[in-house]
């Protein structure tokens, strides 16, 4: 079992930046596969990017990439995404999930374990 506590979300204007954190406890965050998926209001949740389990392969949805990065901290157990040049379509409440496998993977039912999710408003 893993726990996931996302923080970090907040109301920014368009062409602003955030830092969303995905604290871990529990198992080896080290043995997990991490993502980053997103679902706005009336619509399904969508990939939005996945590492391994280092850190060594990374994939975005096409709709974010060049202005999301997402990382690791295998030692202190922390996810991140960065979110740089934000616009009002990335409005959405965030997760972050856990895979039991070492490799990234994109759908979201590849996923055993999610965090609560943090809200990102994007608006002037």
């Amino acid at each position: 079992q893993v726990q996931l506590v996302e923080s970090g979300g907040g109301l920014v204007q368009p062409g602003g930046s955030l830092r969303l954190s995905c604290a871990a406890s529990g198992r080896t965050f080290g043995a997990y596969a991490m993502g980053w998926f997103r679902q706005a209001p009336g619509k399904e949740r969508e990939f939005v990017s996945t590492m391994n389990y280092i850190g060594s392969i990374t994939a975005y949805a096409d709709s974010v990439k060049g202005r999301f990065t997402i990382s690791r901290d295998n030692a202190k157990a922390t996810l991140y995404l960065q979110m740089n040049s934000l616009k009002p379509e990335d409005t959405a409440v965030y997760f972050c999930a856990a895979r039991r496998i070492l490799t990234h993977s994109t759908p979201p039912y590849e996923y055993d374990y999610w965090g609560q999710g943090t809200q990102v408003t994007v608006s002037s």
